[in-house]
């Protein structure tokens, strides 16, 4: 595996009493070392994905996922080397011609949509689809992809990350970048999908509880229910007091208060206090900037 593998990952495939080499930035790094170990080992190589038995048992997904839902009319799948959605297309073909078969790729990896869409898009880059980053697709899976998926959408950094933190908070289902592609190309493009019965597959739940942590906690500052706010203060006894009174007022909890007197171009007896708040949304984070401008205060929020 490459070597920016989630430690749950590699801890859990450990805990199987398998010998795990990290290896390379990339998959396609990790797999040309893997090569070597078979020639140098006599071991035997189990491709992830250009294998027709492996495709034939990724396409199981489907079978259980119709056997519940038959009436379905789009099946997103992400897509990485292509073996999931070979075996998921096949089936929906026979079972459910009807519907479409929609495969997703992070934007930094976009090397099965170059294919099929005869783009030159760069691929490359630090995604949190790491699941899914393959910089070349199979050989088996691009045919079989070409002939039976319906078509293949690129989704952004910010939207696979609204996604984990969606189905973490709404589902209550722990879901990694990769698995979470399906989602991201619905939340992209709306219109595409009203209407319909959609079936997502959400394939993988290894994310570092760390990373999962950054995105649940980024996800509610988009949402504008965490906040910082900047606000240049007297440098003198009871202003402090008489700030948070207007968060009190406004029924806003403070989390953090940071105050800076050095690294700051402001006059010597003026220091500048940041203040992390919860807020209910972002309407009501604005109406919090408001009143402190109103009470006198040059409050403005900290975006990055």
């Amino acid at each position: 595996w490459p070597s920016s593998t989630p430690l749950v990952k590699i801890t859990m495939t450990e805990s199987h009493r398998a010998t795990v080499v990290l290896h390379g930035e990339s998959f396609d790094e990790a797999f040309a070392h893997a090569e070597l170990l078979e020639t140098s080992m006599g071991l035997t190589f189990v491709h992830p994905f250009d294998d027709p038995v492996v495709i034939a048992g990724q396409g199981t997904v489907a079978l259980e996922l119709l056997a519940d839902a038959p009436d379905l009319d789009v099946v997103v799948v992400p897509i990485g080397g292509g073996g999931l959605i070979s075996g998921v297309s096949i089936v929906v073909n026979e079972l459910r011609p009807q519907a479409e078969v929609i495969g997703v790729q992070a934007e930094l990896f976009p090397s099965m949509f170059n294919l099929v869409a005869d783009a030159q898009l760069p691929v490359g880059g630090d995604t949190i689809a790491e699941g899914i980053a393959v910089a070349e697709p199979g050989q088996v899976t691009r045919q079989i992809v070409r002939a039976l998926v319906n078509d293949v959408v690129l989704v952004n950094e910010r939207d696979i990350e609204l996604a984990i933190a969606l189905l973490a908070q709404i589902e209550k289902t722990v879901v990694e970048g990769a698995g979470a592609a399906g989602l991201a190309a619905l939340l992209a493009d709306p219109k595409r999908f009203a209407g319909k019965r959609v079936g997502l597959i959400l394939c993988g739940g290894n994310i570092d509880t760390r990373l999962l942590a950054n995105v649940l906690t980024r996800a509610l500052v988009h949402a504008g229910s965490l906040s910082r706010i900047r606000i240049p203060l007297p440098d003198r006894p009871g202003v402090m007091a008489k700030l948070t009174s207007v968060f009190h007022d406004e029924r806003v909890n403070i989390v953090e208060i940071a105050h800076q007197r050095v690294y700051s171009s402001l006059p010597a007896k003026v220091l500048v206090v940041q203040v992390e708040c919860e807020t209910r949304n972002a309407a009501h984070r604005d109406q919090l900037v408001a009143a402190l401008q109103a009470a006198g205060y040059d409050a403005s929020l900290v975006i990055d």
